[in-house]
């Protein structure tokens, strides 16, 4: 009975320029985050975390590889981009904290409320300083959205 596959139109909507390759990931991360403090089933807030630190972890990956690097030399940056790495660093600890850990009370539910704020901030210094500096450079963001994408794929497929 299952005739179409939905797959090629889901990649046809994906977002190819390199910025709003990450805000679409900064809504995802955000959307789950939401599901996690709206849930008290132990077995869904594991699944949760698992897809959150998971995302984060890609996220982080690509960001790191691709796009900072990128950014840090179109803007002769000496203070955003390491202060994003920085931040990447605490992420990884609090990742590492809940990550493959079975939820059990108020302070694994505590690192992952840290860890969503956390995030947040990262996000809002991302989107409102880094991104708009981005764009105003000579960067190919499309090129580095179609390098940055590939990356992903093969980093969610390796997660797995």
């Amino acid at each position: 009975m299952a005739t179409a596959k939905k797959t090629p139109a889901k990649k046809a909507s994906q977002p190819k320029e390199a910025t709003a390759i990450l805000r679409a990931d900064h809504k995802l991360v955000s959307d789950l985050f939401e599901q996690f403090e709206g849930t008290r089933s132990t077995p869904k807030k594991a699944k949760i975390v698992a897809q959150i630190c998971k995302e984060l972890t890609v996220h982080a990956q690509i960001e790191e590889e691709i796009f900072y690097p990128a950014v840090k030399a179109a803007l002769k940056d000496k203070e955003l981009v390491p202060e994003a790495t920085v931040e990447h660093a605490t992420l990884k600890d609090l990742i590492a904290q809940v990550q493959g850990v079975e939820p059990d009370g108020e302070m694994y539910d505590a690192k992952v409320k840290v860890m969503g704020e956390y995030v947040k901030h990262h996000v809002k210094e991302e989107q409102n300083e880094m991104f708009p500096k981005a764009k105003a450079t000579k960067l190919d963001l499309m090129a580095l959205g179609e390098q940055m994408l590939a990356r992903k794929q093969e980093l969610m497929a390796a997660q797995i």
